[in-house]
């Protein structure tokens, strides 16, 4: 037996996964409990439909889904396959699907997974019972199938188990053991099992467990209606159990399945049917399967009507089995999955679903053997992701219903969430309302995207109007806000960035550990820099700006950040970490009159040489005490000011009153994401991820080689003489050709990468889109192409930055 002594909990199809990825690489002191019997647990797996869908807006969703249907499809069962790789077939009934089945494809093409737009005439080829009347189009995946999932949970138990895994049925888990804020073993209704490591791999009973250590996991138990026509006599004879691909009608929130001489219907279309997993039954208190509740007709009334017009061949069936079946949904619709802040050893593989449940089996068993995970970027699906009011029960409750109502839903990138809204406002929030701000949600903050009161800016100015699609929640106000602030200056709500504070006596040696830059200088500096993981991966940029010897402001891309601070404190307690976020607030004054605005305000010098770029000073404007940054994310002369939030209200209005006899305004989201994109700034998450490394990322001038270590300095040497791919800058002439990220990008017909960042640049006349591409294309003025929806757009290779190259502008 090797590895530390690992407990599982939960033998479904994560659980099953997990104990076969982890053993293979090499830590067989593995059990895993399950209240249930083996392989059909009674949970979500034992009744799931097994449709794999690889399609997702995710990158990483789509990997673990594309890495569950490779093993899947290599395991067997004496004989039987674990996986029916019979294609997935999504059918649009309307232009509005057609449109979005395109983007659908462009999605797949970006993270290479192979699919084409189909004709109504083929998708009737493929699945002869679909009403061709009823059809404009569809996407075909040929790889999508059907997972055996009871049958792969056996699979993968068996492969487990010759390695010297321990499976315990009908082993129900009382508590988690701890002491000391370690776990230290399992309680089990047959006794206590000792371990160093515990995963929650329990599915819809997970929140029971995971509170079992003090963890809020937020995720709810909702019915999903599944139901199983009798004989369709037009699939008489049928003896193979799946021969057409698995189809989705989205447009109905339906799905379809074979089974034999039957049909599986899934139904997305009824009202939310929430659950606690405290009223889900245990194994020996349910009639049949504790994952399975009592059908309700009536919400079906309507999917049985549709499916009949769809596929008209079910008329002359009926249906003969049904179940509402309990999945697992989150606030994000992303998996919950890594370690418990609080009790060290306790970690969680929770909301996954059969598609992806392989991939996540994998991604976990190499977090926990190596460290981190090196084959996908897990930053979207990390458990520490929440802010504290995203796990309060009211809002859990009301995203997790909300994502099942809209999980087939055509959804905007900047669609706006429902509620509860709002959640934080800033102190400047009535001021905004005055000025008629458009507020889209960042992190539970209401921030303006634009002001309706600078609707009168847009005239006499060339603003370029995108299509249909990008002009969703855009205003051409936004062009003009971010023209104006090239021109004279503006302010911009930066209060939903978060701030943490880092001090004590340990506190210049501990940031100096973990950041790739120097930051340990003198006070009043700030520094760009980078934390990465010990595979060389960046996991945030950050800004670090020294106030006092032992007293630090970390600019921070948001909770994880807070995290991986807390889990490298020293354990000698010279260091303190806190989110200073909700006490403060924030606002860019940025643009050419900025020093006209503030230095009427204060004594203090905030000339050139009073205070340099990058670096910071205390200072009172007006009476607002403030902390001044000569920092600027739109590429132009100005200060991040940021005062207490009591204060905040105060510093809006002092600026105001400044600026508005100047021609300021205040300006939003939009204008900022176009500006920060002209000066070439990347943004953590969307330009790049875990996955990438700083030479890659174009941020390598952030890592300074010579400092003696720091955490993951050896990998990233290692990495730095192999790049292979860069995130680049493109450029777009077509002035309504406006794509959004994620987009596949062309050489020829052949697909080489995808889009990140993209937006119109307003003050350089052109549409902008950042994309990682293999690095012999990112050379200037390569030529290529941009597929958006059903087109291609040209594209063209550019130097950047491509505004102010030459630093004048933030310089003066």
């Amino acid at each position: 037996m090797a590895g530390p002594r690992v407990v599982i909990i939960g033998a479904g199809v994560v659980g099953a996964a997990l104990a076969d990825e982890i053993s293979a690489r090499g830590w067989t002191e593995v059990t895993v409990v399950d209240q249930g019997p083996l392989p059909a647990t009674g949970g979500s797996s034992s009744h799931a439909p097994g449709l794999v869908f690889q399609a997702n807006s995710s990158k990483t969703m789509t990997e673990l889904a594309r890495y569950t249907v490779e093993k899947f499809c290599s395991l067997d069962v004496d004989g039987q396959p674990c996986f029916l790789q019979v294609g997935g077939l999504e059918v649009a009934t309307t232009p509005e699907r057609v449109t979005e089945l395109h983007r659908r494809q462009g999605w797949l093409t970006s993270w290479g997974v192979e699919s084409r737009i189909v004709t109504a005439d083929e998708c009737v080829d493929m699945h002869p019972l679909v009403d061709r009347d009823r059809i404009l189009a569809g996407l075909h995946i040929p790889t999508d199938g059907l997972a055996k999932a009871v049958l792969a949970v056996e699979a993968q138990i068996r492969r487990a188990t010759e390695r010297g895994v321990t499976f315990l049925a009908r082993h129900e888990v009382l508590d988690v053991l701890q002491a000391d804020g370690e776990v230290t073993g399992v309680r089990t209704d047959h006794g206590d099992l000792r371990a160093d490591i515990v995963v929650c791999c329990a599915g819809i009973w997970g929140p029971r467990i995971a509170r079992m250590v003090g963890m809020n996991l937020p995720l709810t138990p909702l019915g999903h209606q599944l139901a199983w026509t009798g004989p369709v006599p037009a699939l008489a004879g049928q003896t193979e159990e799946a021969v057409r691909p698995i189809l989705r009608h989205q447009d109905a929130d339906l799905y379809y399945r074979d089974r034999h001489d039957t049909l599986g219907i899934g139904y997305y279309g009824h009202r939310p049917m929430p659950i606690t997993a405290d009223e889900i039954l245990s194994v020996d208190e349910a009639d049949g399967m504790p994952s399975v509740l009592k059908f309700t007709e009536d919400d079906f009334a309507d999917a049985w009507t549709e499916t009949q017009s769809l596929l008209p061949a079910t008329r002359e069936a009926k249906i003969e089995e049904a179940i509402n079946g309990l999945f697992s949904f989150t606030t994000d619709g992303l998996p919950l999955l890594g370690e418990s802040p609080d009790v060290k050893g306790f970690w969680v593989a929770e909301a996954v679903w059969v598609t992806h449940s392989a991939g996540v089996g994998r991604a976990v068993a190499e977090w926990l053997v190596d460290g981190h995970c090196s084959s996908f970027d897990l930053h979207e699906c990390d458990v520490n992701r929440f802010e504290p009011h995203q796990l309060a029960p009211e809002y859990v409750l009301a995203r997790d219903c909300q994502n099942f109502v809209e999980v087939y839903d055509i959804l905007h990138p900047l669609q706006p969430s429902g509620d509860p809204r709002p959640l934080r406002t800033s102190p400047f929030y009535a001021r905004q309302q005055e000025l008629g701000a458009f507020f889209l949600e960042a992190n539970g903050w209401e921030r303006p995207h634009w002001y309706e009161a600078n609707a009168h800016l847009v005239e006499g100015r060339s603003i370029v109007t995108p299509d249909d699609w990008a002009a969703r929640y855009w205003s051409p106000i936004v062009g003009a806000e971010a023209q104006a602030t090239r021109e004279t200056v503006a302010m911009y709500d930066m209060t939903a960035l978060k701030r943490l504070e880092v001090s004590g006596r340990g506190a210049a040696d501990f940031l100096e550990r973990l950041c790739t830059g120097k930051v340990a200088k003198s006070v009043g500096s700030v520094t760009y820099t980078l934390l990465l993981d010990h595979d060389g991966g960046i996991r945030s940029d950050i800004t670090v700006a020294r106030l006092a010897p032992d007293l630090f402001q970390v600019g921070a891309n948001g909770n994880l950040d807070l995290d991986w601070f807390t889990r490298h404190l020293p354990a000698d307690g010279t260091v303190q970490v806190r989110d200073i976020t909700p006490g403060t607030c924030c606002i860019g004054l940025w643009g050419p009159l900025a020093r006209d605005v503030l230095q009427p305000l204060t004594d203090e010098d905030f000339s050139a040489a009073g205070l340099k770029y990058f670096r910071a000073k205390r200072a009172y404007i007006g009476s607002v005490p403030v902390t001044a940054m000569r920092l600027s994310y739109v590429g132009e002369l100005g200060w991040e000011l940021y005062t207490t939030a009591d204060q905040g209200l105060k510093l809006w209005d002092t600026l105001w009153r400044a600026a508005r006899p100047l021609g300021g305004i205040a300006a939003g989201r939009g204008a900022f994401n176009s500006l920060r994109l002209e000066k070439g700034y990347r943004s953590f998450g969307t330009d790049m991820t875990y996955e990438h490394d700083p030479y890659e990322a174009g941020v390598g001038f952030a890592v300074k080689a010579d400092k003696e270590d720091f955490v993951g300095k050896a990998a990233l040497e290692r990495r730095k003489a192999d790049v292979r791919r860069k995130l680049t800058c493109l450029t777009i002439e077509d002035p309504r050709a406006v794509v959004m990220g994620k987009e596949p990008v062309y050489d020829g017909q052949r697909a080489v990468g995808y889009v990140t960042s993209a937006a119109f640049g307003h003050t350089i006349g052109k549409g902008i889109a950042y994309a990682w591409l293999p690095a012999e294309l990112a050379v200037a003025g390569r030529a290529l192409h941009i597929g958006y929806f059903d087109r291609r757009v040209e594209a063209m290779v550019a130097e950047e930055p491509l505004f102010d190259p030459a630093m004048s502008r933030l310089r003066g």
